[in-house]
């Protein structure tokens, strides 16, 4: 499934990626899963492979690419069966945030080891009481007069990762001395930090990530954690949303292919009526659809990559929430129809399908749902007035 916009290079990766994710595939993830175990194996042999760091600088270690690549990688291992979600959060959103504004230490510390997948980190920005509403994240840090350390206050919810990723990168707001008011800020927070705690949440998903809530009380930290520019504002953290929202939707469009892929074999092997069930328009017509859907948000997502990795942030915004919407879209119709291809066996641990009912679900609501998405669209791109 490659496509003649990509170049050569590209097409060599995702052929590399692919017969790489192979050698892993479903039944490994599952096992994992089962033990309540991570995927270290995968994700060490990824990263030596320059795999996870393909995105990252070549000066720290990376491949020197962007994000086109990575959801490359990302996609490809997904249609194997095994995908990395920290590859969403850890090189994707963390390793960007901090190559674009990160300070020269911040970038010997953490890029290569990023790239090298020795270290990770996990990503907090939704909160209990906010939602999609960034305006209203409460997490505060505060300068102490006498130290010039940070003191971060506040929750978070739904942060993927955090008991296996080294540091947190939290989005929290700090007051605008001019102002007055609060701007969101970055800061790197160390899994061991006092006052740091998290809690699991119990999730009907199945995946080797778990998935937790974070309470700082008052934790204290250098002044050398900000990432960046305290003024900057919205547009390092926007840095880190944009390749947020374009590798997602390589998560959802890996996922919506490997449905896909297993039910078009059933489609061709199962015979009722003495012919396949493929035969039958019935069945095979929905299945092209899916295709088709599945092809046309990989496109968008390519064009958001494009945009993104040449310096275009405002097309790279609208381009992204585009291809996590219709990726979102795509991989949720596959997974349904693949189920729906295989009856009863669509259902059953066997053929593996049915633990993505609910994970394909995800691509529709996180990182931001696809209600937020048409709202960004109706008022970015049509000029149509807010509800809100």
């Amino acid at each position: 499934m490659t496509t003649l916009i990509e170049s050569e290079e590209h097409k060599d990766l995702r052929a590399a990626v692919a017969a790489f994710g192979k050698r892993y595939g479903r039944d490994y993830i599952t096992q994992l899963v089962d033990q309540g175990a991570y995927p270290t194996d995968l994700w060490q042999e990824a990263a030596k492979l320059g795999y996870i760091g393909v995105n990252l600088p070549e000066e720290y270690g990376g491949g020197g690419g962007g994000i086109a690549e990575l959801s490359i990688v990302l996609e490809e291992l997904g249609a194997a069966g095994a995908p990395l979600l920290m590859m969403i959060v850890s090189p994707a959103i963390c390793g960007t945030v901090i190559a674009r504004f990160g300070t020269d230490k911040q970038k010997q510390d953490w890029l290569p080891a990023l790239a090298d997948g020795t270290r990770t980190m996990a990503f907090g920005i939704t909160e209990p009481d906010a939602g999609s509403n960034s305006h209203r994240i409460t997490t505060t840090a505060r300068r102490d007069p006498d130290t010039g350390d940070w003191l971060l206050t506040g929750r978070k919810v739904f942060v993927s990762g955090v008991d296996i990723a080294d540091a947190t990168l939290i989005v929290g707001r700090t007051e605008d001395s001019r102002t007055g008011r609060l701007k969101p800020c970055l800061f790197i927070v160390p899994r061991d930090a006092d006052g740091f705690t998290r809690r699991r949440i119990d999730m009907e998903l199945r995946g080797a990530e778990k998935q937790f809530e974070l309470t700082l009380d008052d934790v204290r930290l250098p002044a050398d954690a900000l990432v960046g520019d305290e003024d900057a504002g919205l547009l390092q953290l926007f840095a880190g949303l944009n390749p947020e929202r374009i590798m997602t939707a390589a998560f959802a469009i890996g996922m919506g292919r490997y449905a896909l892929a297993k039910a078009i074999e059933y489609a061709r092997d199962r015979t009722v009526f003495e012919v396949p069930i493929g035969a039958h328009q019935a069945i095979a017509h929905p299945l092209a659809q899916a295709h088709i859907d599945l092809e046309l948000a990989r496109l968008m997502m390519q064009k958001a990559a494009l945009l993104y990795d040449a310096g275009d942030d405002a097309g790279a915004g609208e381009a992204a929430n585009m291809a996590k919407y219709a990726a979102g879209e795509a991989c949720v119709k596959a997974v349904d129809q693949a189920v729906h291809t295989l009856g009863g066996n669509g259902l059953t641990r066997e053929f593996g399908l049915a633990s993505l009912i609910t994970a394909a679900r995800v691509s529709r609501i996180a990182p931001v749902s696809r209600e937020m998405i048409l709202n960004y669209v109706s008022h970015q791109t049509l000029g149509l007035p807010k509800s809100y």
